[in-house]
């Protein structure tokens, strides 16, 4: 029944009139209004690499397998899977799903997504993670072809994936936002164009409708979606915003519904304002400075450590970041899967009056300090506040060294550029938030032929042995043996500065109904909904 809300009948009028309110109630857009951290570099999946753009990534997009609410894997495109005796081969089914033009997805659309991701001329940042796919290695460097990835389409919704190896944490790889497909098609007519709103297709819960550089994200729910019947949220607004004080007040004002981080020096004033609204949770993730080991003096070992042992981490968690995260000078954060006892470097106990004196000790045996030249660095953060508050801290530890600190810091896509394309640097705060509960997922971070993400330039022939060891390994106890030596060599060579582990902080309006913490912070707005 059409309701005509110009009504004037007297006796009608209020009958009418409660007609209106509930038809306009009843056609309301639900808008999430979700901060970001940061400026996403692209929307390309195969060339994404930083925590905004994979946010994004997963509403619009969903590969064989996903993360339900609370951040476990769960069937995505693929329906179910089996694997093979010798764990080198899986065979996975999929449901009759549609791209968002309305297109079947096919099982080949996802040989042609992996293809493309191993393919050098993509420049993939995350390519090396699926080199255990079999010839994928290979296709990447350029010594083998296409066909000959092992990633195959059986039929039409079957599809086929060889390994060069077992690989424990190969269904958690397959959830990541890399790993999901695109349509050939789209990419083919567009080219690098094919993420525009307007052109992209995709098959999430979510279709892309705008994108304005630096101001917002626009996103609407994608009708072709499998279980586009469950999602509840019609529009959602990913909103870029770098400076924390600024995000939390226009959370406090009621202009964003969430936001994933929060200024560390009000903490406690977050914790006692908001109460629930705030989420605290443990993660998998470090945050660490990278060394710039190809640049006197940053290529010697022992002036990394100096800087590295005087370090107080614990100050660090509890006074500068207020007790949100933890003390850390290991690489692979706790309670990770396959893993032992966490690996520490040699100068993990000892005080702080040791630690300076081996570090006194250090630096003028590396011909700097006292009776030598002062020692310069100059250290880059990306734009947060509580970044340039851990790097005001780390430089006064430093002082009693002698040494001489300036900062630079520059927009997040600024810096990780930097960092990935290699450019010039001394010291370089980064984080790194596990794609899987797997140690090899931080250790691939030192290995000397991952470029886009080894920041440090580290090579060390000994640590890759160790890594190359445990790809072939199939005991996870032997396994996990290896890599801990591995480890034990990154944090003693210190190409890495490992500082604090991360807690995801999320400031959570209580009108957005179903938000859940988990150890990955994966949040797909799928499982959402908001409070009218």
């Amino acid at each position: 029944m059409m309701v005509n809300c110009a009504h004037r009948n007297w006796i009608g009028w209020a009958f009418a009139i409660g007609l209106c309110a509930s038809a306009v109630s009843a056609g309301a857009e639900t808008l999430y209004r979700r901060g970001a951290a940061g400026e996403p570099a692209t929307l390309d999946p195969q060339q994404t690499a930083t925590v905004v753009e994979a946010d994004v990534v997963y509403d619009l997009f969903e590969g064989l397998l996903t993360y339900d609410a609370s951040g476990a894997l769960i069937p995505g495109v693929a329906t179910s899977w089996s694997a093979s005796a010798n764990g080198l081969s899986y065979v996975f089914h999929l449901r009759d799903a549609k791209w968002s033009n309305g297109e079947p997805i096919l099982a080949s659309d996802f040989v042609y997504s992996f293809r493309r991701l191993l393919n050098p001329a993509t420049g993939a940042q995350y390519a090396n993670l699926f080199y255990v796919l079999k010839n994928g290695e290979a296709l990447n460097k350029g010594a083998a072809k296409p066909d000959d990835l092992g990633v195959k389409a059986l039929d039409a919704r079957t599809l086929e994936i060889d390994l060069e190896r077992p690989t424990p944490y190969i269904l958690g790889l397959l959830a990541h936002q890399t790993a999901v497909p695109v349509n050939p098609g789209n990419v083919e007519t567009f080219g690098k164009d094919f993420i525009r709103p307007g052109n992209l297709v995709g098959n999430g819960a979510y279709t892309l409708t705008g994108f304005t550089p630096n101001e917002s994200i626009v996103l609407t729910r994608n009708p072709n979606f499998h279980d586009a019947d469950s999602v509840k949220i019609d529009r959602e607004e990913f909103l870029p915003l770098e400076d924390r004080s600024a995000a939390l007040r226009r959370f406090q004002a009621g202009e964003i519904d969430s936001y994933p981080d929060a200024p560390a020096d009000q903490i406690p004033f977050i914790r006692e304002r908001f109460k629930d609204q705030f989420h605290l949770t443990p993660s998998l993730g470090v945050f660490y400075y990278s060394f710039n080991t190809r640049k006197p003096p940053f290529d010697d070992a022992r002036v990394r450590n100096a800087l590295s042992m005087v370090v107080d981490r614990d100050f660090l968690a509890d006074k500068i970041w207020g007790g949100s995260m933890l003390p850390g000078d290991s690489l692979v954060p706790p309670g990770i899967d396959n893993y032992g006892p966490q690996v520490e470097p040699d100068f993990h106990d000892l005080a702080p009056i040791e630690a300076e004196d081996k570090a006194r000790a250090l630096l003028k045996a590396a011909g700097w300090g006292e009776g030598g030249k002062p020692l310069h660095v100059e250290l880059r953060f990306n734009t947060s506040e509580n970044n340039k508050a851990t790097a005001v801290a780390i430089a006064d530890m430093w002082k009693p060294l002698g040494i001489v600190t300036t900062f630079v810091n520059t927009d997040l896509k600024t810096h990780y550029a930097l960092l990935r394309d290699g450019g010039d640097y001394d010291l370089a705060r980064a984080g790194w938030l596990g794609d899987y509960s797997d140690p090899q997922n931080f250790l691939v971070l030192g290995k000397s032929d991952n470029v886009a993400l080894n920041y440090s330039h580290y090579a060390n022939p000994a640590y890759d042995a160790l890594l190359a060891r445990a790809e072939t390994e199939r005991d996870l106890t032997a396994r996990a043996k290896t890599l801990a030596e591995a480890e034990a060599i990154l944090l003693r060579d210190q190409p890495i500065m490992p500082l604090l582990f991360y807690s995801s902080k999320n400031l959570v309006s209580s009108r957005v109904i179903g938000w859940t913490g988990n150890l990955l912070d994966r949040h797909l707005t799928r499982y959402l909904s908001m409070e009218r």
